[in-house]
């Protein structure tokens, strides 16, 4: 409830100075009742545009599609004129392949988000940011030019596409946003750095120094 008050604001914010508001968030299991909440948030959702930190590379009507998490529980209620940019693009076989155009589509989005959302798996990922991640380095190197990237990981199941760390660090507002006693001894773990510990990726998140970091957490 906290977390989705603060993301209306930050969208009533946005929209009150520039006319537009540009809102990331995570798939997964985590954030579906702060879905359910702040798609209730009153708020003028028709100039809201909502995307994904990452996707699978899959079809909207595959259960495991981000993109299907998010019209399913945010886009509805108030948020249903909220505008939805997906990554996945169904003339792609592989995220390598649709690059180019997703660029080109993405081109079109301010440089700077109002929110981005984060979450954090099992293993210390972090959007599509897995140990062992085939572009790991250039995703989370804050020198990088690109702003979305294919990867593929053994923990990661599907092929995937994400927002490199240098892109989500361009927000207002960034959260990480965790459910969970096992959550949230593994952020501390991921904190301390010490052991394993010290190589999961949501360390890169944790250590930067760009964009101020709120963690969200409940049981």
């Amino acid at each position: 409830m906290a977390l989705a008050a603060q993301l209306a604001e930050q969208l009533r914010a946005a929209i009150r100075e520039r006319g537009e508001a540009l809102l990331a968030v995570s798939g997964g299991s985590t954030p579906k009742l702060l879905f359910e909440r702040l798609s209730c948030e009153s708020l003028d959702w028709s100039r809201v545009t909502v995307t994904l930190v990452d996707e699978r590379w899959v079809p909207e009507t595959d259960e495991r599609s981000n993109a299907q998490l998010v019209k399913s529980l945010l886009l509805r209620h108030a948020a249903s004129s909220a505008r939805f940019v997906p990554l996945y693009q169904d003339t792609a076989a592989t995220p390598e392949s649709g690059l180019v155009a997703l660029r080109t589509r993405l081109a079109e989005l301010p440089a700077t988000f109002d929110a981005v959302v984060l979450g954090m798996g099992g293993d210390g990922h972090t959007a599509s940011f897995f140990p062992g991640g085939d572009r790991l380095a250039e995703a989370l190197d804050l020198n990088g030019q690109a702003r979305v990237l294919p990867m593929r990981a053994p923990g990661a199941g599907e092929p995937r596409i994400t927002f490199t760390l240098p892109a989500l660090l361009q927000t207002r507002l960034l959260v990480l946003h965790i459910e969970g006693e096992a959550k949230r001894e593994l952020l501390a773990k991921a904190e301390q750095g010490v052991g394993a510990a010290a190589e999961y990726p949501v360390r890169a998140v944790l250590t930067q120094t760009r964009a101020p970091l709120a963690v969200y957490w409940c049981p």
